[in-house]
């Protein structure tokens, strides 16, 4: 066990994130200003939003919320989901609430932090890395290998952050019968889910499937809405999510009234706002398969297979870490280096850079980091 260690990626967007003048690095989906969600309200709900009491709300979620978000599921009904004010506060009540200093833990590295720290904090916590020669999939056999007999949950990520990875539908099913046979819950973290290029595959969310999958959802990424600060847990086990919501009572407590009214707008669109999403993803993909294609002796570059991000490898001499903040300090160009994702549990590439491609405005991104590769 050790304490949580500052959040390495939230310390450098203090620093960097309003003040560069290119965030090539966005780990969210293009946002709505509030007249375009609005926009695609009902008279209904746009009436609720406008009428709206601002009382506290409920600790679990307002019905109406759940019950849309419910509706996003095959297999979960809305008594079955607990909002919570973003991915960040679910992750940290699932993981506090599931494991004790007694228990053991699996997690994919890298990671986003919270996901290895939090677990870290607690218990023991065994890593296994993706592999990058094997298009940063699982391996299977190397998560059984490390599993215990106290091991009380497996967190895994996908699509992944920050590589864009996704499971083929048979690993993951692999995976789902692998926590079945050990008894130990699967911590789903599917904030990407459905978000990637037009035609991308998607897995099936660890709640529908398994009887202890904990799925995380949040409007934050797919549906480009971070600023709602609305997410949710679903999972089949009732008893759990009833001691997540009393861990709740020392976080949040509850989420913003006008958030949620407008979180059950977007969810109420998603399709639109889902298909606009994809098709700039589509685009700006193109756009960095032009970009990296002109620069090969400095980039090695693969196309994510899901999500809006992607961690291509940096092959100059000067290291990506100096190369990071060069380009950001020289040109405004804003990237995340490879020790953002670094991990305690073993080794993970040093080489790599984090870039976002579900954002407007890439093209000027692309323009300034061009211009600062012809000037170094």
């Amino acid at each position: 066990m050790t304490a949580l260690q500052p959040f390495r990626l939230e310390a450098y967007f203090s620093v960097w994130e309003f003040t560069a003048r290119h965030h090539l690095t966005a780990s969210d989906a293009e946002s709505l200003s509030l007249p375009d969600l609005l926009a695609l309200a009902t008279p209904e709900d746009r009436a609720a939003f406008e009428t709206l009491w601002l009382g506290y709300t409920e600790t679990w979620g307002a019905p109406d919320l759940r019950e849309a978000i419910a509706r996003t599921y095959e297999r979960i009904s809305s008594r079955e989901v607990l909002c919570v004010a973003g991915a960040e506060e679910g992750i940290y009540a699932a993981l506090q609430t599931l494991l004790t200093p007694d228990d053991h833990a699996v997690v994919v590295t890298p990671t986003y932090q919270s996901l290895e720290t939090i677990p870290c904090s607690i218990c023991a916590v065994s890593g296994v890395p993706l592999d990058p020669d094997d298009g940063w999939s699982l391996d299977i056999d190397r998560v059984a290998s490390v599993m215990r007999p106290n091991t009380r949950v497996v967190v895994v990520n996908f699509p992944h952050n920050p590589t864009g990875a996704v499971l083929s539908h048979e690993r993951f099913e692999a995976l789902v019968e692998l926590c079945r046979s050990h008894g130990a819950y699967l911590f789903s973290d599917e904030a990407y889910r459905l978000l990637g290029p037009e035609g991308a595959r998607h897995l099936p969310q660890a709640a529908d499937v398994y009887e202890r999958g904990v799925s995380l959802g949040v409007m934050s990424k797919a549906y480009g809405l971070p600023g709602l600060r609305i997410g949710w847990l679903a999972c089949q086990d009732r008893d759990l999510l009833s001691r997540i919501e009393q861990t709740k009572h020392y976080l949040s407590i509850c989420n913003s009234g006008p958030s949620e009214r407008l979180a059950v707008i977007g969810l109420r669109a998603r399709d639109v706002i889902l298909a606009r999403n994809r098709r700039l993803i589509s685009q700006n993909l193109e756009l960095m398969d032009r970009f990296f294609q002109a620069h090969p002796d400095l980039f090695e570059w693969t196309r994510p297979d899901g999500g809006c991000i992607a961690y291509p490898r940096y092959l100059g001499k000067d290291g990506v870490e100096a190369f990071a903040e060069a380009l950001v300090k020289q040109s405004g160009v804003l990237v995340l280096p490879a020790s953002l994702y670094r991990s305690d549990l073993g080794v993970t590439p040093h080489d790599r850079f984090r870039v976002g491609v579900g954002r407007k405005g890439l093209e000027d991104g692309l323009a300034a980091f061009d211009r600062h590769l012809n000037r170094t």
